[in-house]
């Protein structure tokens, strides 16, 4: 009889099973020559989105919508600047989006919106037939993603988030060397959001840089990110740390998450850094913020690996996601950007310089398109993740990273939450596939267009 473990590797190479699209989609052999788009959202993050579509030839941009007219001109600029032509402007309030939804001739939506709009918005283009592109997070609570899973399914359309970390390009080759078995069995992996928001969080606008005000007062995602910090405290932002270490152990793909458990510091950052900028009687200087400056999470897989993710983002620090991936023959770090391989690094317990390893190791994806994704955004990873969505869309085919994707990764944030509240109560992760990790398969980054 085969032990539990044998049966999980067995299955994470099992065949996939298609749930979302219907057959008419899954077995098109053709694929458009080019799609239409609309934007739902072009705030700063939609219109690197946009920026970027706007270079494709394969791409033609239908609409765009946002409730901000400041961010519809700087979009128009965009287009002009590209030489293309001037899309459909919707401009009708937070609920104008379902006009654009109405045009049968757009493919698929890039959907760029506050946090709070993601779910309904991802609801209502599934319902409406269109391909569906959003940026991170999708559901905000349990029963957001249960809801988003069946309609996807229901529907037949695929759900894309986003996360464009999984295609970094040391990532990747991390990805390419778990693949090839250099560090051997995985152990335990970790990631996260360690990044100092705090001048995204309050900034008026004006100046470009550090400030004291948010909500109406504020610019961009100051205008709502803020207030979260305010109403909730749990890991807000978990995808980043965590897609590519699911990807990295095939979750939802041979293997899921079963448990989580959270812990939170106090919270002192953002009212220090108010107090700072804006003085002791600053009147956001009293307001009471809920999230912890650093938020701990560990979640537990059915193949007995560890994940341990961080969010900290209200004090000062360096950017780092704070990667590190740890088996059986070794280990590798990308804080401290250095690797160790036993029997094969340079001297016993001691670290070695990770370049060597990670240029012998770049992802395939990255040899053949690298050029192309030279200058887009955070290093070239934003052209992959949209590209990988784009040619799912053009080939009618799900996309690499799926809707039960999108949900597990999300589902991080509620549970996060809960567990805090119940001081730190280990908690049952739901299984969004309802059975199906058994048997599909991880081909993600192994298409040549992924």
């Amino acid at each position: 009889m085969k032990s539990r473990r044998d049966f999980l590797k067995t299955t994470a190479v099992a065949g996939a099973a298609v749930t979302i699209l219907p057959a008419h989609i899954v077995f098109s052999k053709s694929a458009q020559n080019k799609i239409r788009l609309g934007f739902i959202g072009v705030g700063l993050r939609g219109q690197s989105h946009l920026e970027l579509a706007l270079k494709r030839e394969d791409v033609e941009v239908v609409a765009i919508c946002d409730i901000q007219q400041r961010m519809i001109d700087m979009s128009l600029g965009i287009v002009a600047q590209e030489g293309k032509p001037k899309p459909k402007v919707i401009l009708d309030g937070p609920t104008g989006y379902k006009k654009l939804l109405e045009n049968k001739d757009i493919d698929a939506v890039i959907i760029a919106t506050p946090w709070e709009w993601h779910k309904a918005m991802c609801l209502d283009a599934m319902n409406a037939k269109k391909y569906v592109g959003c940026e991170v997070i999708t559901g905000m609570t349990l029963d957001d993603c249960w809801e988003i899973v069946r309609t996807s399914e229901k529907t037949g359309m695929p759900l894309m988030m986003l996360e464009n970390v999984c295609y970094r390009r040391d990532v990747m080759a991390v990805l390419n060397m778990v693949r090839q078995n250099v560090f051997g069995e995985l152990i335990h992996l970790q990631g996260g959001y360690q990044h100092d928001l705090r001048e995204v969080k309050f900034n008026d606008g004006k100046s470009g840089g550090p400030g004291a005000e948010f909500g109406e007062k504020g610019f961009s995602e100051a205008q709502w990110r803020t207030q979260h910090s305010i109403d909730r405290n749990g890991d807000l932002y978990p995808t980043h740390g965590i897609g590519p270490v699911a990807m990295m152990t095939n979750i939802n793909r041979g293997n899921r998450f079963t448990q989580l458990v959270s812990y939170s510091t106090k919270a002192r950052g953002l009212h220090e850094y108010v107090v700072k900028e804006g003085g002791e009687n600053h009147p956001n200087a009293k307001i009471n913020f809920k999230l912890g400056d650093v938020v701990t999470t560990m979640i537990r897989t059915a193949n007995d690996e560890t994940i341990l993710l961080q969010h900290d983002t209200n004090l000062p620090r360096p950017y780092s996601l704070g990667f590190r991936v740890q088996g059986t023959k070794g280990i590798w770090m990308d804080v401290n950007k250095s690797i160790y391989i036993e029997g094969q690094s340079a001297k016993p317990h001691q670290w070695e310089d990770a370049k060597t390893w990670l240029d012998k190791y770049d992802h395939p994806l990255w040899k053949k398109y690298g050029n192309d994704a030279a200058g887009a955004g955070h290093g070239g990873m934003d052209w992959f993740v949209l590209n990988a969505f784009i040619e799912a869309v053009k080939r009618k085919t799900n996309t690499p990273q799926d809707v039960y994707d999108a949900v597990t990764w999300s589902a991080i944030t509620p549970l996060s939450e809960k567990s805090i509240q119940q001081n730190g109560a280990n908690l049952e992760f739901p299984d969004f596939t309802n059975g199906q990790w058994k048997s599909r398969k991880n081909n993600f980054a192994l298409d040549d267009s992924y």
